[in-house]
Protein backbone atom coordinates (compact mmCIF):
# COMPACT_ATOMS: atom_id res chain seq x y z
CA UNK A 1 0.00 0.00 0.00
CA UNK A 2 1.73 3.64 -1.24
CA UNK A 3 2.04 6.34 1.24
CA UNK A 4 1.31 9.84 0.48
CA UNK A 5 2.45 12.44 2.68
CA UNK A 6 -1.01 14.44 3.38
CA UNK A 7 0.84 18.19 3.64
CA UNK A 8 2.61 17.49 0.44
CA UNK A 9 -0.42 16.36 -1.89
CA UNK A 10 -4.22 15.91 -1.73
CA UNK A 11 -5.46 12.63 -1.30
CA UNK A 12 -6.07 10.67 -4.56
CA UNK A 13 -8.19 7.87 -5.81
CA UNK A 14 -6.47 4.54 -6.24
CA UNK A 15 -7.47 2.44 -9.71
CA UNK A 16 -9.95 0.39 -8.81
CA UNK A 17 -11.89 3.32 -6.96
CA UNK A 18 -11.20 5.78 -10.01
CA UNK A 19 -12.97 3.19 -12.45
CA UNK A 20 -16.09 3.14 -10.21
CA UNK A 21 -16.14 6.56 -10.27
CA UNK A 22 -17.76 9.10 -13.40
CA UNK A 23 -15.10 11.52 -14.32
CA UNK A 24 -15.48 14.52 -16.01
CA UNK A 25 -13.35 13.09 -19.03
CA UNK A 26 -11.85 10.08 -19.87
CA UNK A 27 -7.73 9.51 -19.95
CA UNK A 28 -8.20 9.59 -23.90
CA UNK A 29 -10.17 12.66 -23.89
CA UNK A 30 -7.45 14.84 -22.45
CA UNK A 31 -5.52 17.14 -24.56
CA UNK A 32 -1.66 15.85 -23.66
CA UNK A 33 0.50 19.31 -22.88
CA UNK A 34 4.09 18.91 -24.69
CA UNK A 35 7.13 18.73 -22.45
CA UNK A 36 5.85 16.64 -19.26
CA UNK A 37 7.67 13.78 -20.46
CA UNK A 38 11.70 12.58 -19.55
CA UNK A 39 12.49 14.69 -16.57
CA UNK A 40 10.27 12.84 -13.86
CA UNK A 41 12.32 13.60 -11.36
CA UNK A 42 12.08 17.62 -11.73
CA UNK A 43 9.39 19.07 -9.12
CA UNK A 44 10.19 22.30 -9.86
CA UNK A 45 7.54 24.54 -11.62
CA UNK A 46 8.59 24.59 -15.89
CA UNK A 47 9.89 27.84 -16.73
CA UNK A 48 7.06 29.82 -18.98
CA UNK A 49 5.96 28.26 -22.61
CA UNK A 50 3.71 30.12 -24.91
CA UNK A 51 2.93 26.43 -26.51
CA UNK A 52 1.95 25.39 -23.39
CA UNK A 53 -0.11 28.36 -22.36
CA UNK A 54 -1.70 27.90 -26.43
CA UNK A 55 -2.44 23.53 -24.99
CA UNK A 56 -3.92 25.38 -21.65
CA UNK A 57 -6.30 27.78 -23.24
CA UNK A 58 -9.87 26.79 -23.67
CA UNK A 59 -11.37 25.95 -20.49
CA UNK A 60 -11.61 29.36 -19.33
CA UNK A 61 -12.69 30.87 -22.67
CA UNK A 62 -15.72 28.21 -22.42
CA UNK A 63 -15.95 29.55 -18.67
CA UNK A 64 -15.86 33.01 -19.84
CA UNK A 65 -19.32 32.52 -22.04
CA UNK A 66 -21.69 32.68 -18.50
CA UNK A 67 -20.63 36.39 -18.28
CA UNK A 68 -22.26 37.03 -21.73
CA UNK A 69 -25.15 35.25 -21.74
CA UNK A 70 -28.29 36.83 -22.97
CA UNK A 71 -29.23 37.42 -19.05
CA UNK A 72 -26.23 39.52 -19.03
CA UNK A 73 -26.90 41.12 -21.90
CA UNK A 74 -30.04 42.40 -20.52
CA UNK A 75 -28.57 43.46 -17.79
CA UNK A 76 -26.30 45.54 -19.64
CA UNK A 77 -28.38 47.32 -21.94
CA UNK A 78 -30.66 47.99 -18.97
CA UNK A 79 -28.25 49.42 -17.48
CA UNK A 80 -26.37 51.52 -19.86
CA UNK A 81 -29.91 53.00 -21.10
CA UNK A 82 -30.73 53.62 -17.26
CA UNK A 83 -28.29 54.90 -15.21
CA UNK A 84 -25.76 55.51 -18.88
CA UNK A 85 -22.17 55.39 -18.19
CA UNK A 86 -22.20 55.45 -14.45
CA UNK A 87 -21.62 51.92 -13.47
CA UNK A 88 -19.01 50.66 -15.76
CA UNK A 89 -17.01 50.62 -12.42
CA UNK A 90 -19.30 48.05 -11.14
CA UNK A 91 -19.05 46.11 -14.11
CA UNK A 92 -15.41 46.11 -14.33
CA UNK A 93 -15.25 45.13 -10.35
CA UNK A 94 -18.09 42.41 -10.79
CA UNK A 95 -15.78 40.73 -13.59
CA UNK A 96 -12.96 41.10 -10.91
CA UNK A 97 -15.22 39.37 -8.59
CA UNK A 98 -16.58 36.68 -10.88
CA UNK A 99 -12.50 36.18 -11.94
CA UNK A 100 -11.84 35.13 -8.33
CA UNK A 101 -14.86 32.75 -7.93
CA UNK A 102 -13.70 30.96 -10.79
CA UNK A 103 -9.93 31.11 -10.11
CA UNK A 104 -10.45 29.52 -7.02
CA UNK A 105 -13.32 26.87 -8.81
CA UNK A 106 -10.01 26.25 -11.29
CA UNK A 107 -7.86 25.55 -8.52
CA UNK A 108 -9.99 22.94 -6.91
CA UNK A 109 -10.10 21.25 -10.10
CA UNK A 110 -6.78 20.85 -10.93
CA UNK A 111 -5.56 20.20 -7.05
CA UNK A 112 -7.94 17.29 -6.97
CA UNK A 113 -8.16 16.00 -10.50
CA UNK A 114 -12.40 15.70 -9.56
CA UNK A 115 -14.78 18.82 -9.72
CA UNK A 116 -17.06 20.28 -7.41
CA UNK A 117 -20.72 18.05 -7.73
CA UNK A 118 -18.04 15.04 -7.48
CA UNK A 119 -16.66 16.08 -4.18
CA UNK A 120 -19.83 17.59 -2.40
CA UNK A 121 -21.35 14.06 -3.28
CA UNK A 122 -18.31 13.25 -1.35
CA UNK A 123 -18.35 15.65 1.90
CA UNK A 124 -21.76 16.00 2.59
CA UNK A 125 -24.70 13.69 4.05
CA UNK A 126 -27.51 12.17 1.58
CA UNK A 127 -29.92 14.74 2.01
CA UNK A 128 -27.83 17.69 2.14
CA UNK A 129 -26.14 16.55 -1.11
CA UNK A 130 -29.54 16.08 -2.78
CA UNK A 131 -30.34 19.47 -1.50
CA UNK A 132 -27.52 20.62 -3.51
CA UNK A 133 -28.40 19.20 -6.44
CA UNK A 134 -31.74 20.21 -6.76
CA UNK A 135 -30.57 23.86 -6.30
CA UNK A 136 -28.09 23.54 -8.63
CA UNK A 137 -30.40 21.83 -11.32
CA UNK A 138 -32.98 24.53 -10.76
CA UNK A 139 -30.73 27.00 -11.48
CA UNK A 140 -29.46 25.72 -14.11
CA UNK A 141 -32.68 25.34 -15.59
CA UNK A 142 -33.45 29.10 -14.75
CA UNK A 143 -30.50 30.17 -16.86
CA UNK A 144 -30.89 27.70 -20.17
CA UNK A 145 -34.21 29.38 -20.13
CA UNK A 146 -33.03 32.96 -20.50
CA UNK A 147 -30.23 31.40 -22.92
CA UNK A 148 -32.59 29.55 -25.28
CA UNK A 149 -34.68 32.37 -25.15
CA UNK A 150 -32.44 34.94 -26.33
CA UNK A 151 -31.27 32.50 -29.26
CA UNK A 152 -34.88 32.56 -30.14
CA UNK A 153 -35.70 36.08 -30.42
CA UNK A 154 -32.30 36.38 -32.33
CA UNK A 155 -34.28 33.98 -34.82
CA UNK A 156 -36.88 35.76 -34.51
CA UNK A 157 -35.08 38.58 -35.81
CA UNK A 158 -33.13 37.16 -38.38
CA UNK A 159 -35.95 35.98 -40.01
CA UNK A 160 -38.36 38.87 -39.80
CA UNK A 161 -40.66 37.57 -37.99
CA UNK A 162 -41.28 34.42 -40.13
CA UNK A 163 -40.66 32.08 -37.10
CA UNK A 164 -42.14 32.38 -34.04
CA UNK A 165 -40.79 32.34 -30.62
CA UNK A 166 -41.57 28.58 -30.51
CA UNK A 167 -39.53 27.52 -33.53
CA UNK A 168 -36.73 29.54 -32.37
CA UNK A 169 -37.14 27.60 -29.01
CA UNK A 170 -37.24 24.21 -31.27
CA UNK A 171 -34.38 25.38 -33.25
CA UNK A 172 -32.05 26.35 -30.14
CA UNK A 173 -33.05 22.76 -28.76
CA UNK A 174 -30.99 20.80 -31.47
CA UNK A 175 -27.49 22.53 -30.18
CA UNK A 176 -26.78 19.81 -27.92
CA UNK A 177 -26.99 17.70 -30.69
CA UNK A 178 -24.72 19.95 -32.48
CA UNK A 179 -22.20 19.50 -29.62
CA UNK A 180 -22.55 15.96 -29.07
CA UNK A 181 -21.09 15.80 -32.79
CA UNK A 182 -18.51 18.35 -32.44
CA UNK A 183 -17.49 16.24 -29.33
CA UNK A 184 -16.72 13.50 -31.11
CA UNK A 185 -13.87 15.30 -33.08
CA UNK A 186 -12.37 16.36 -29.75
CA UNK A 187 -12.11 19.01 -26.89
CA UNK A 188 -10.18 21.46 -29.02
CA UNK A 189 -12.47 21.20 -31.85
CA UNK A 190 -15.29 22.31 -29.79
CA UNK A 191 -13.42 25.19 -27.97
CA UNK A 192 -12.56 26.50 -31.75
CA UNK A 193 -16.52 26.26 -32.13
CA UNK A 194 -16.33 28.68 -29.14
CA UNK A 195 -13.58 30.80 -29.53
CA UNK A 196 -15.74 31.94 -32.98
CA UNK A 197 -18.78 32.66 -31.23
CA UNK A 198 -16.60 34.46 -28.46
CA UNK A 199 -15.50 36.32 -31.95
CA UNK A 200 -18.52 36.81 -33.09
CA UNK A 201 -19.74 38.48 -30.47
CA UNK A 202 -17.13 40.58 -29.82
CA UNK A 203 -17.06 41.63 -33.86
CA UNK A 204 -21.22 42.52 -33.65
CA UNK A 205 -20.96 44.31 -30.57
CA UNK A 206 -18.02 46.38 -31.74
CA UNK A 207 -19.17 47.25 -34.47
CA UNK A 208 -22.31 48.52 -32.58
CA UNK A 209 -20.12 50.56 -30.99
CA UNK A 210 -18.54 52.02 -33.82
CA UNK A 211 -21.87 52.73 -35.32
CA UNK A 212 -23.25 54.51 -32.35
CA UNK A 213 -19.63 56.29 -31.25
CA UNK A 214 -20.27 56.89 -27.22
CA UNK A 215 -18.18 58.95 -25.56
CA UNK A 216 -14.61 58.09 -24.60
CA UNK A 217 -13.88 60.33 -21.81
CA UNK A 218 -17.53 59.69 -20.48
CA UNK A 219 -16.57 56.08 -20.77
CA UNK A 220 -13.18 56.28 -19.35
CA UNK A 221 -14.89 58.10 -16.29
CA UNK A 222 -17.31 55.63 -15.56
CA UNK A 223 -14.92 53.11 -15.76
CA UNK A 224 -12.67 54.87 -13.33
CA UNK A 225 -14.79 56.49 -10.77
CA UNK A 226 -17.70 54.65 -8.51
CA UNK A 227 -20.85 56.71 -8.54
CA UNK A 228 -24.18 54.95 -7.24
CA UNK A 229 -27.29 56.82 -6.38
CA UNK A 230 -30.74 55.73 -5.56
CA UNK A 231 -32.26 55.42 -9.12
CA UNK A 232 -29.49 53.49 -10.53
CA UNK A 233 -29.85 51.01 -6.96
CA UNK A 234 -31.22 48.07 -9.30
CA UNK A 235 -29.15 48.57 -12.04
CA UNK A 236 -26.08 47.62 -10.12
CA UNK A 237 -27.44 44.90 -7.99
CA UNK A 238 -28.62 43.57 -11.23
CA UNK A 239 -25.13 44.31 -12.46
CA UNK A 240 -23.80 42.08 -9.82
CA UNK A 241 -25.97 39.71 -9.49
CA UNK A 242 -25.88 38.37 -13.52
CA UNK A 243 -21.79 38.32 -13.07
CA UNK A 244 -21.86 34.89 -10.92
CA UNK A 245 -23.87 32.15 -11.98
CA UNK A 246 -24.01 29.19 -10.00
CA UNK A 247 -24.12 26.18 -13.13
CA UNK A 248 -20.86 28.24 -14.25
CA UNK A 249 -18.91 27.16 -10.89
CA UNK A 250 -19.19 23.54 -11.39
CA UNK A 251 -18.66 24.11 -14.40
CA UNK A 252 -15.35 25.76 -14.41
CA UNK A 253 -13.58 22.83 -11.92
CA UNK A 254 -14.90 20.41 -13.99
CA UNK A 255 -13.57 21.65 -17.37
CA UNK A 256 -9.99 22.35 -16.22
CA UNK A 257 -9.65 18.48 -16.28
CA UNK A 258 -9.81 18.00 -19.86
CA UNK A 259 -5.76 18.68 -19.64
CA UNK A 260 -3.81 15.66 -18.83
CA UNK A 261 -1.43 17.00 -15.06
CA UNK A 262 0.48 14.59 -13.63
CA UNK A 263 -0.74 14.55 -10.12
CA UNK A 264 2.20 13.16 -8.47
CA UNK A 265 4.24 16.02 -9.32
CA UNK A 266 3.72 19.22 -7.56
CA UNK A 267 5.16 21.41 -10.12
CA UNK A 268 2.96 19.89 -12.98
CA UNK A 269 0.29 21.13 -11.29
CA UNK A 270 1.26 24.35 -10.09
CA UNK A 271 2.08 25.26 -13.83
CA UNK A 272 -1.12 24.19 -14.48
CA UNK A 273 -2.36 26.51 -12.43
CA UNK A 274 -0.42 29.11 -13.21
CA UNK A 275 -1.33 28.58 -16.83
CA UNK A 276 -5.41 28.44 -16.21
CA UNK A 277 -5.13 31.40 -14.13
CA UNK A 278 -3.48 33.50 -16.95
CA UNK A 279 -6.13 32.08 -19.75
CA UNK A 280 -9.34 32.87 -17.62
CA UNK A 281 -8.14 36.24 -16.71
CA UNK A 282 -7.76 37.10 -20.56
CA UNK A 283 -10.83 34.96 -21.45
CA UNK A 284 -12.58 37.47 -18.95
CA UNK A 285 -11.03 40.57 -19.75
CA UNK A 286 -12.72 40.09 -23.24
CA UNK A 287 -15.80 39.69 -21.56
CA UNK A 288 -15.81 42.95 -19.75
CA UNK A 289 -14.77 44.64 -23.05
CA UNK A 290 -17.92 42.80 -25.03
CA UNK A 291 -20.37 43.66 -21.98
CA UNK A 292 -18.67 46.87 -22.26
CA UNK A 293 -20.12 48.11 -25.67
CA UNK A 294 -23.16 46.74 -24.68
CA UNK A 295 -23.79 49.02 -21.92
CA UNK A 296 -22.14 52.05 -23.60
CA UNK A 297 -24.09 51.80 -26.92
CA UNK A 298 -27.19 51.54 -24.77
CA UNK A 299 -26.18 54.64 -22.73
CA UNK A 300 -25.32 56.90 -25.83
CA UNK A 301 -28.74 55.86 -27.67
CA UNK A 302 -31.24 55.92 -25.16
CA UNK A 303 -29.86 57.46 -21.81
CA UNK A 304 -32.33 60.15 -20.26
CA UNK A 305 -34.69 59.48 -23.17
CA UNK A 306 -38.40 58.29 -22.10
CA UNK A 307 -37.70 54.95 -23.75
CA UNK A 308 -34.99 54.21 -21.38
CA UNK A 309 -37.34 51.91 -18.84
CA UNK A 310 -38.66 50.39 -21.56
CA UNK A 311 -35.55 48.38 -23.19
CA UNK A 312 -35.00 44.97 -23.33
CA UNK A 313 -33.90 41.98 -25.40
CA UNK A 314 -36.72 41.90 -27.35
CA UNK A 315 -37.16 45.31 -28.50
CA UNK A 316 -33.71 46.55 -27.73
CA UNK A 317 -32.57 45.96 -31.69
CA UNK A 318 -35.65 47.36 -33.00
CA UNK A 319 -35.32 50.77 -30.81
CA UNK A 320 -31.84 51.30 -31.85
CA UNK A 321 -32.61 50.34 -35.41
CA UNK A 322 -35.46 53.26 -35.54
CA UNK A 323 -32.62 55.58 -34.03
CA UNK A 324 -29.62 54.41 -36.00
CA UNK A 325 -31.18 53.61 -39.07
CA UNK A 326 -29.67 51.13 -41.66
CA UNK A 327 -26.34 51.77 -42.73
CA UNK A 328 -24.02 49.49 -44.24
CA UNK A 329 -25.64 47.11 -42.63
CA UNK A 330 -28.55 47.60 -40.62
CA UNK A 331 -27.76 47.42 -36.88
CA UNK A 332 -30.78 45.51 -36.16
CA UNK A 333 -29.67 42.40 -37.75
CA UNK A 334 -25.87 43.34 -36.26
CA UNK A 335 -27.75 42.79 -32.77
CA UNK A 336 -29.50 39.56 -33.80
CA UNK A 337 -26.12 37.77 -34.39
CA UNK A 338 -24.23 38.89 -31.47
CA UNK A 339 -27.30 38.30 -29.22
CA UNK A 340 -27.62 34.66 -31.62
CA UNK A 341 -23.92 33.74 -31.02
CA UNK A 342 -24.30 34.54 -27.18
CA UNK A 343 -27.52 32.91 -26.98
CA UNK A 344 -26.14 29.46 -28.89
CA UNK A 345 -22.87 29.56 -27.23
CA UNK A 346 -24.31 29.58 -23.43
CA UNK A 347 -27.09 27.24 -24.02
CA UNK A 348 -24.02 24.49 -25.14
CA UNK A 349 -22.04 25.14 -22.22
CA UNK A 350 -24.84 25.07 -20.19
CA UNK A 351 -25.99 21.29 -21.44
CA UNK A 352 -22.36 20.84 -20.83
CA UNK A 353 -22.33 21.29 -17.34
CA UNK A 354 -25.35 19.96 -16.79
CA UNK A 355 -23.64 17.15 -17.67
CA UNK A 356 -21.27 17.29 -15.20
CA UNK A 357 -23.43 18.52 -12.16
CA UNK A 358 -25.85 15.10 -12.77
CA UNK A 359 -22.83 12.74 -12.92
CA UNK A 360 -20.83 14.26 -10.22
CA UNK A 361 -24.03 14.57 -7.96
CA UNK A 362 -25.60 11.19 -8.82
CA UNK A 363 -22.84 9.50 -9.53
CA UNK A 364 -24.54 8.34 -12.65
CA UNK A 365 -22.55 6.42 -15.55
CA UNK A 366 -24.53 7.09 -18.14
CA UNK A 367 -23.12 7.36 -21.80
CA UNK A 368 -22.92 11.35 -22.95
CA UNK A 369 -25.63 11.51 -25.61
CA UNK A 370 -27.96 10.41 -22.81
CA UNK A 371 -27.26 12.75 -20.28
CA UNK A 372 -27.16 15.28 -22.77
CA UNK A 373 -30.79 14.55 -23.70
CA UNK A 374 -31.81 14.36 -20.17
CA UNK A 375 -30.24 17.60 -19.40
CA UNK A 376 -31.48 19.30 -22.70
CA UNK A 377 -35.03 17.84 -22.28
CA UNK A 378 -35.12 19.39 -18.71
CA UNK A 379 -35.04 23.01 -19.76
CA UNK A 380 -36.68 22.89 -23.07
CA UNK A 381 -39.81 21.50 -21.87
CA UNK A 382 -40.60 24.61 -19.53
CA UNK A 383 -39.27 26.71 -22.42
CA UNK A 384 -41.55 25.86 -24.83
CA UNK A 385 -44.20 26.78 -22.25
CA UNK A 386 -42.72 29.81 -21.45
CA UNK A 387 -42.36 30.23 -25.50
CA UNK A 388 -46.05 29.43 -26.13
CA UNK A 389 -47.27 31.54 -23.23
CA UNK A 390 -45.18 34.82 -23.51
CA UNK A 391 -44.32 35.14 -26.74
CA UNK A 392 -47.25 37.96 -27.56
CA UNK A 393 -46.20 39.81 -25.01
CA UNK A 394 -43.33 41.85 -24.32
CA UNK A 395 -44.08 42.95 -20.70
CA UNK A 396 -44.98 39.24 -19.35
CA UNK A 397 -41.70 38.43 -20.97
CA UNK A 398 -39.69 41.05 -18.50
CA UNK A 399 -41.72 40.02 -15.59
CA UNK A 400 -40.80 36.23 -16.51
CA UNK A 401 -37.01 37.28 -16.84
CA UNK A 402 -37.15 38.97 -13.35
CA UNK A 403 -38.39 35.80 -11.71
CA UNK A 404 -35.45 33.80 -13.87
CA UNK A 405 -32.78 36.15 -12.26
CA UNK A 406 -34.41 35.36 -8.72
CA UNK A 407 -34.62 32.09 -8.86
CA UNK A 408 -30.82 31.62 -9.99
CA UNK A 409 -29.69 34.64 -6.97
CA UNK A 410 -31.75 31.88 -4.71
CA UNK A 411 -28.92 29.38 -5.84
CA UNK A 412 -25.51 31.43 -5.65
CA UNK A 413 -24.94 30.57 -1.79
CA UNK A 414 -25.46 26.80 -2.35
CA UNK A 415 -22.47 27.19 -4.91
CA UNK A 416 -20.17 29.32 -3.66
CA UNK A 417 -20.29 28.25 0.06
CA UNK A 418 -19.08 24.51 -0.64
CA UNK A 419 -16.79 25.69 -2.86
CA UNK A 420 -14.79 28.08 -0.03
CA UNK A 421 -15.73 25.33 2.33
CA UNK A 422 -13.48 22.66 -0.21
CA UNK A 423 -11.26 24.99 -1.34
CA UNK A 424 -9.89 25.57 2.59
CA UNK A 425 -9.78 21.96 3.56
CA UNK A 426 -6.35 20.78 3.35
CA UNK A 427 -7.48 17.09 3.61
CA UNK A 428 -9.38 17.71 0.09
CA UNK A 429 -6.56 20.28 -1.22
CA UNK A 430 -3.19 18.97 0.63
CA UNK A 431 -0.73 22.47 -0.56
CA UNK A 432 -2.99 23.89 -2.48
CA UNK A 433 -5.72 24.48 -0.15
CA UNK A 434 -5.94 28.86 -0.32
CA UNK A 435 -4.30 30.52 2.48
CA UNK A 436 -5.10 33.21 5.31
CA UNK A 437 -5.53 36.07 2.74
CA UNK A 438 -6.72 34.34 0.16
CA UNK A 439 -9.26 32.95 2.15
CA UNK A 440 -10.77 36.11 3.68
CA UNK A 441 -10.91 38.04 0.51
CA UNK A 442 -12.69 35.32 -0.87
CA UNK A 443 -15.32 35.06 1.80
CA UNK A 444 -15.70 38.50 1.39
CA UNK A 445 -16.40 38.42 -2.11
CA UNK A 446 -19.14 35.51 -1.80
CA UNK A 447 -20.38 37.89 1.51
CA UNK A 448 -20.76 41.21 -0.31
CA UNK A 449 -22.06 38.60 -3.53
CA UNK A 450 -24.84 36.95 -1.25
CA UNK A 451 -26.06 40.41 0.41
CA UNK A 452 -26.33 41.75 -2.87
CA UNK A 453 -28.34 39.34 -4.26
CA UNK A 454 -30.78 39.19 -1.13
CA UNK A 455 -31.31 42.72 -1.38
CA UNK A 456 -32.75 41.40 -4.98
CA UNK A 457 -34.61 38.90 -3.21
CA UNK A 458 -36.41 41.12 -0.68
CA UNK A 459 -36.92 44.32 -3.22
CA UNK A 460 -38.90 41.57 -5.53
CA UNK A 461 -40.58 40.11 -3.16
CA UNK A 462 -41.65 43.13 -1.32
CA UNK A 463 -43.45 43.70 -4.62
CA UNK A 464 -44.85 40.94 -5.81
CA UNK A 465 -45.92 39.08 -2.53
CA UNK A 466 -49.58 39.86 -2.22
CA UNK A 467 -51.69 37.52 0.42
CA UNK A 468 -51.54 35.79 3.26
CA UNK A 469 -51.10 32.68 2.12
CA UNK A 470 -48.52 33.49 -0.52
CA UNK A 471 -46.71 35.61 2.37
CA UNK A 472 -46.30 32.97 4.88
CA UNK A 473 -45.50 30.24 2.14
CA UNK A 474 -42.56 32.93 1.70
CA UNK A 475 -41.91 33.29 5.22
CA UNK A 476 -41.43 28.94 5.80
CA UNK A 477 -39.11 29.11 2.63
CA UNK A 478 -36.75 31.63 3.60
CA UNK A 479 -36.76 30.05 6.85
CA UNK A 480 -35.79 26.96 5.69
CA UNK A 481 -33.62 28.68 3.39
CA UNK A 482 -31.08 30.69 5.80
CA UNK A 483 -31.01 27.73 7.73
CA UNK A 484 -29.69 25.71 5.25
CA UNK A 485 -27.16 28.27 4.43
CA UNK A 486 -26.02 28.15 8.16
CA UNK A 487 -25.68 24.65 8.09
CA UNK A 488 -23.27 24.96 4.92
CA UNK A 489 -21.23 27.81 6.60
CA UNK A 490 -21.25 25.98 10.02
CA UNK A 491 -20.29 22.68 8.22
CA UNK A 492 -17.35 25.04 6.35
CA UNK A 493 -16.31 25.96 9.75
CA UNK A 494 -16.32 22.33 11.34
CA UNK A 495 -14.07 21.39 8.35
CA UNK A 496 -11.32 23.99 9.08
CA UNK A 497 -11.51 22.82 12.74
CA UNK A 498 -11.45 19.36 12.07
CA UNK A 499 -8.29 19.93 9.66
CA UNK A 500 -6.04 22.08 11.61
CA UNK A 501 -4.61 19.57 14.37
CA UNK A 502 -4.14 17.02 11.10
CA UNK A 503 -0.55 16.97 10.43
CA UNK A 504 -0.15 12.84 9.73
CA UNK A 505 0.65 10.42 6.84
CA UNK A 506 -2.50 9.13 5.18
CA UNK A 507 -2.80 5.79 3.88
CA UNK A 508 -4.10 4.77 0.14
CA UNK A 509 -5.37 1.52 -0.18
Amino acid sequence: MPLQDHNRQPLLLNQEQQEEQDTAYDSDEKVHIVGIDGDSENEDTPPFSWRKLWLFTGPGFLMSIAFLDPGNLEGDLQAGAIAGYSLLWLLMWATAMGLLVQLLSARLGVATGRHLAELCREEYPTWARMVLWIMAELALIGADIQEVIGSAIAIKILSNGVLPLWAGVIITACDCFIFLFLENYGVRKLEAVFAVLIATMALSFAWMFGETKPDGMELLLGVLIPKLSSKTIQQAVGVVGCIIMPHNVFLHSALVQSRDVDHSKKGRVQEALRYYSIESTVALVISFVINLFVTTVFAKAFYGTELANSIGLVNAGQYLQNKYGGGLFPILYIWAIGLLAAGQSSTITGTYAGQFIMGGFLNLRLKKWLRALITRSCAIVPTMIVALVFDTSEDTLDVLNEWLNVLQSVQIPFALIPLLCLVSKEQIMGTFKIGPLLKMVSWLVAALVIVINGYLLIEFFSTEVNGVPFATAVCIFTAAYVAFILYLVSRGIAFASWCRPQKQVVVVE
